[in-house]
């Protein structure tokens, strides 16, 4: 597909551009509506495309910690076995918590982690079915009442009798800026992993204690503009840390759901680098 078409996408999922713009500048590239309206299935996340993680060998709850401006809601996952283990927070993409994001949680819990997956828009009322709903309401956010609701699940996971007290964190596009984020302020964070999420403040970079994996796509031009200033900030902090760039891939590369950017070598591979990070740092 014209890189155009899907960089003209990724400005409507991150930027305030409506439906009926999006949609009058996709006929535009595609050389007319009906061409526009054929390339729109292929563009838009269908969750009947992701990988499902069988439940089974698993335990699963929906549970809720305290926050900000009301109670946050969350799904974990584990290990069937009762006994601690290290935590893992996954942090979902600007569309709120959904099956996707609680089926990669499922895939750490069968990599031997506890997964939690909190949900931004809990004091909103949840994630909307239609992801235009969903984007919109990331505009009502308060970003420091956010980060404030993504740093409390850490005293909720210390309150846990199967967590071990080690915390890491994996965040995709929005959820990879809390990643970061989250590196920065969260000192007993062990270990943080960020896929195609924008980048700290060099400044604060002085603040992290965790180590930091980052995942990016080469034809995601806008989020790759920040590398080089983050890098050069890990490196003059002595911060541990690992940068893979995935030639030919689109951002949210990682994301089964999202048929033109979803890159299945570059996504597995990322994946397993991701688990042998967390087993190396958490375990």
């Amino acid at each position: 597909m014209d890189q155009q078409i899907i960089n003209l996408y990724d400005e409507y999922t991150h930027k305030p551009l409506n439906r009926q713009e999006f949609l009058h500048r996709l006929a535009m590239l595609a050389g007319g509506t009906a061409a526009a309206m054929a390339l729109l299935p292929l563009l838009e996340v269908n969750y009947a495309n992701a990988a499902v993680t069988p439940q089974e060998e698993l335990f699963t709850e929906r549970i809720s910690y305290p926050g900000i401006n009301g109670d946050m809601q969350a799904y974990v996952a584990r290990p069937k076995e009762d006994k601690k283990y290290a935590a893992v927070v996954v942090i979902h993409e600007n569309r709120g918590l959904n099956a996707h994001i609680e089926d990669v949680a499922r895939r750490a819990a069968k990599a031997g982690f506890l997964a939690i997956a909190p949900n931004a828009l809990s004091s909103l009322g949840g994630t909307p079915e239609n992801a235009d709903e969903a984007r919109a309401k990331f505009q009502q956010l308060k970003p420091e009442d956010n980060l404030q609701n993504f740093i409390k699940v850490f005293d909720y996971l210390s309150a846990r009798k199967d967590s071990n007290g080690k915390f890491g964190c994996v965040g995709f596009c929005w959820g990879g800026a809390m990643s970061n984020n989250l590196a920065v302020n969260v000192p007993l964070l062990k270990a943080a992993v960020a896929f195609y999420g924008r980048q700290p403040v060099a400044d604060d970079v002085s603040k992290i204690k965790a180590a930091v994996q980052l995942h990016y796509g080469s034809l995601d031009e806008g989020v790759n503009k920040g590398i080089p200033a983050y890098e050069e900030a890990l490196k003059k902090n002595n911060v541990a840390y690992e940068l893979y760039i995935y030639e030919g891939a689109q951002h949210a590369f990682h994301n089964d759901t999202a048929p033109t950017r979803y890159n299945d070598t570059a996504a597995k591979l990322a994946w397993q680098r991701t688990i042998d990070f967390f087993n190396k740092y958490l375990k």
